[in-house]
């Protein structure tokens, strides 16, 4: 690749030099890594020159050499935490996104009651996939911004804090994580890795689990794409000290019953007082034992902490410590609309990537940055795959406050749900 000259001025290159590099499958130098992030980041470069180069990685990958160095320069662009100080040990976990995925809402304070501090820096929704923060934003007084030293205190107190990252942490990440929300780009895995990675290492905590989604509702549709992104996220968090594993999990269809924000955030609490579905408890109990073991302690078995009330505890100090109130009602939609079967037969097909647009059309996702989400907006489900259903009967509740949504949404399920009359497939979709 012949070297572009420097541009006048005093920058070390050019954006459309670098995006031209990688748009012609050109591997970018670690100073060209380098100087993108961090100009971007300064506002040197344009979003529409990121947005570019973003689309060239989507298309043309990097290497291993270029992941890990973009990763850095993200870390590089904000600050380090260090929870050395704290009494007990820290681990994370951190899913690549699916629908109806509200695990981390029951996890972190179920991993703290049973000893090991979580630091749960969340996001809000990316795509067809909810957001954590969007999630615990529905309940009344909840606040996702907090200083260190509050999180600190927060993780020594209760052992479990979920917030938004501070615009002191890998700053380059947030702009480029909102730009990659609205421009097609968000399922390149480099910059799935580099995103996930420069904030949990910047984060600073000592273990981290990741739930890396495969199936039609997650970014990474295929097993193969999957265990990339898994291994270079392994990769990533080992070289960087980080005790990191990755479990591989099924998002062909919906986690649990709803999708939306408040919706989600009352299973959780149902998992949390012994209940919910059976997947969303069982996945949590699993990445539960494996944030134990990665943080040292094999000692304790996170389903007592789940059954006998501790898990609820510390999720009823989580919330209060960041000023809302466990209590207070959740909001709902102020209209629903009502899908049912059109024949008899067992549900075959609910697929997840169907039902997380719908519930983003009705208003608990956002399709450009800043743009509000819809606290009640969602769908509520009755039946999952294998449930006998009669012609009439409801198969799954749509939410929302703007009916002119429902339209649009209902068109997201056409071919998601399928009814079959028989074993050997004869049958009505409904």
């Amino acid at each position: 690749m012949s070297q572009t000259p420097p541009p006048s001025g005093t920058e070390r290159f050019d954006a459309p030099a670098v995006i031209a590099a990688k748009r012609d499958r050109h591997a970018l130098t670690d100073e060209q890594i380098d100087w993108v992030v961090d100009a971007y980041t300064r506002g040197v470069v344009a979003p529409e020159q990121m947005s570019a180069l973003a689309m060239a990685i989507l298309l043309n990958g990097m290497d291993r050499r270029e992941i890990a160095r973009w990763t850095n320069a993200m870390i590089a662009s904000g600050e380090r935490m260090d929870f050395s100080s704290l009494s007990r040990p820290t681990a994370d976990k951190h899913s690549t996104g699916g629908v109806g995925d509200k695990i981390t809402l029951p996890l972190a304070p179920l991993v703290a009651a049973c000893g090991v501090a979580v630091p749960q820096l969340s996001g809000r929704g990316l795509g067809h996939t909810g957001g954590t923060l969007d999630k615990l934003e529905s309940i009344p007084g909840w606040r996702a911004a907090l200083s260190n030293e509050e999180m600190l205190a927060q993780l020594e107190d209760v052992g479990a804090v979920i917030c938004a990252a501070g615009t002191g942490l890998a700053p380059a990440d947030k702009k480029l994580y909102a730009l990659r929300d609205v421009t097609g780009t968000v399922e390149a895995i480099p910059l799935i890795a580099s995103s996930i990675m420069s904030k949990k290492i910047a984060e600073g905590t000592g273990a981290l689990v990741l739930d890396v989604k495969v199936g039609s509702g997650a970014f990474m549709k295929t097993e193969e794409n999957a265990r990339e992104l898994a291994e270079t996220m392994v990769a990533l968090g080992t070289d960087a000290g980080v005790t990191t594993v990755a479990l591989l999990t099924d998002m062909s269809t919906p986690l649990g019953l709803t999708a939306g924000n408040a919706l989600e955030v009352r299973e959780s609490v149902e998992v949390l007082a012994g209940g919910g579905p059976s997947d969303v408890v069982d996945l949590t109990l699993a990445l539960a034992r494996e944030m134990l073991a990665a943080a040292g302690r094999t000692d304790v078995d996170p389903a007592d902490a789940l059954a006998d009330g501790r898990a609820m505890d510390a999720w009823r100090r989580m919330i209060s410590a960041q000023g809302g109130d466990p209590d207070a009602p959740l909001p709902t939609a102020r209209e629903t609309h009502v899908v049912t079967a059109e024949s008899d037969g067992v549900l075959t097909t609910l697929d997840a990537f169907g039902v997380g647009v719908s519930a983003w059309r009705l208003g608990a996702g956002r399709s450009r940055p800043g743009e509000d989400v819809q606290a009640g907006a969602g769908i509520e489900l009755h039946a999952k795959p294998g449930d006998e259903v009669r012609a009439g009967a409801p198969l799954m509740t749509l939410h929302t406050d703007t009916p002119e949504r429902f339209e649009r949404a209902l068109e997201a399920l056409e071919g998601a749900v399928r009814v079959e009359a028989t074993a050997s497939g004869v049958g009505g979709a409904s």
